[in-house]
């Protein structure tokens, strides 16, 4: 039965053929729009580090001072280098990694080579297992070399194949600012998008090359970028190095209970901060997982939702033009009906006949859909946007358009199919 009613379906495509074009063309725009936005939708808001963003927690510790003080307000973003390090050197949780930004001078060997510059990450020897960081060869650096302030480093697959091209970069001297550093590992394909350990200033268009020991940076005093927060202390205008925030801070909790420990851990340590003189807020923590981070930090903008409503709004318009369409396609082959029904073919054999039509014009939409969503993501990607050059057609959208034509083309034809079918017809 299935193969006769697209016989039948296949004869009705050729006999009215106008109606099913704009049937079809209606389909693929509501269609070509919302796999548009959907896609960037999913670029921006996907998870980052599936299966562990649960666990990994972003602390915020209100070390300011009284000038500016709002009671309750949300605490400054990132930790000072002395709160950080403490954090650190009392490992409460499973593991735990400071970090900063920065940018460095890459010397080739080829001394015919001109040096370029590299993103940087000063961090802590957790940070590799802390994010499940895939390793091409080698492997991170240890928490001796931290105390040490180890001349190692760990590269990007791109950053070892731009300087040694196939070679394995393993064990080889880098040049970073004039410094010279052993490479310990090579990372394999990785990146997070967004880049939800630093979202400041980096959210989808960085990308990490090198990544070097904090102690290091430290000590070399190598050149940071990123946002630092400072305040005036005791009413003064001054402010001290030790009262700028400019340190991102990740912790693994592996259960709620050790996030709840976490939590007051947190608040045990402000309050004796403020004992100590340090702290001259009141105690103000917050602890948020990779979700609420990036949620509480907009990387989701209001006008990429918006969008995404707009493209439904506009799936939902094509949808009524097809119902109307379909209405006058269906309703227009009264005689064709009589003769099926007084064959013997029933009411439910009338729907199924033509919401296999439908399926059909839903499938025939889904070639100029893709097309006008490609076209679609080609504009995403002209645009100067940080997350524009990651708006790609891939698999998952087209499964994702392939299957929303088909389901928004069944939709469509619910009504008519189901006013076809109810319908009395005269064979004459």
């Amino acid at each position: 039965m299935f193969r006769y009613y697209c016989y039948l379906a296949l004869r009705s495509f050729r006999k009215h053929k106008f109606l099913t074009c704009l049937a079809v063309l209606a389909i693929a725009i509501g269609v070509g729009a919302c796999a548009t936005t959907l896609t960037v939708f999913h670029v921006l808001s996907r998870d980052p580090i599936p299966g562990k963003s649960h666990l990994l927690f972003h602390p915020q510790l209100d070390a300011e001072g009284m000038e500016r003080y709002l009671p309750g307000a949300e605490p400054i973003r990132q930790l000072t280098v002395q709160d950080a390090e403490a954090l650190l050197r009392d490992r409460r949780g499973t593991r735990q990694a400071m970090m900063t930004s920065g940018r460095l001078t890459v010397e080739p060997e080829d001394r015919e080579r001109l040096p370029f510059f590299a993103e940087a990450r000063y961090t802590s020897a957790d940070f590799f297992a802390l994010f499940d960081v895939p390793f091409r060869y080698g492997s991170g650096w240890s928490a001796d070399d931290d105390e040490a302030r180890a001349r190692v480093a760990v590269i990007s697959r791109e950053l070892g194949e731009k300087l040694y091209g196939g070679k394995s970069a393993l064990g080889r001297r880098i040049l970073l600012q004039g410094n010279a550093f052993r490479i310990v590992g090579v990372l394999g394909a990785w990146r997070a998008t967004p880049q939800f350990y630093d979202v400041q200033v980096r959210d989808f268009a960085y990308q990490d090359h090198v990544f070097l020991p904090f102690t290091t940076f430290m000590e070399l005093s190598l050149p940071r970028t990123g946002i630092s927060n400072c305040w005036p202390r005791g009413g003064g205008g001054e402010t001290a190095e030790q009262d700028c925030a400019w340190v991102q801070y990740w912790v693994q909790l592996d259960s709620p209970a050790k996030a709840d420990s976490y939590r007051q851990y947190l608040r045990d340590y402000s309050e004796q901060q403020r004992r100590a003189g340090r702290f001259e807020r009141p105690t103000n923590v917050r602890l948020r997982d990779v979700t609420e981070w990036l949620d509480y930090n907009r990387i989701v903008g209001k006008d990429v939702k918006l969008q995404a409503w707009m493209a439904g709004g506009l799936l939902l318009l094509c949808l009524v033009n097809a119902v109307g369409l379909l209405l006058a396609k269906f309703l227009h082959r009264g005689q064709e009906i009589g003769v099926r029904r007084a064959l013997g073919a029933s009411q439910g054999n009338i729907f199924w006949q033509y919401m296999v039509e439908c399926a059909g014009i839903g499938l025939a939409g889904v070639l100029p859909g893709i097309a006008l969503a490609s076209l679609g993501l080609w504009i995403v990607r002209q645009l100067p946007g940080d997350y524009a050059k990651l708006a790609q057609l891939d698999w998952t959208t087209l499964a994702g358009a392939l299957a929303l034509a088909v389901i928004a083309s069944l939709a469509a034809g619910l009504l008519p199919a189901w006013r076809a079918s109810r319908m009395r017809y005269g064979l004459g």
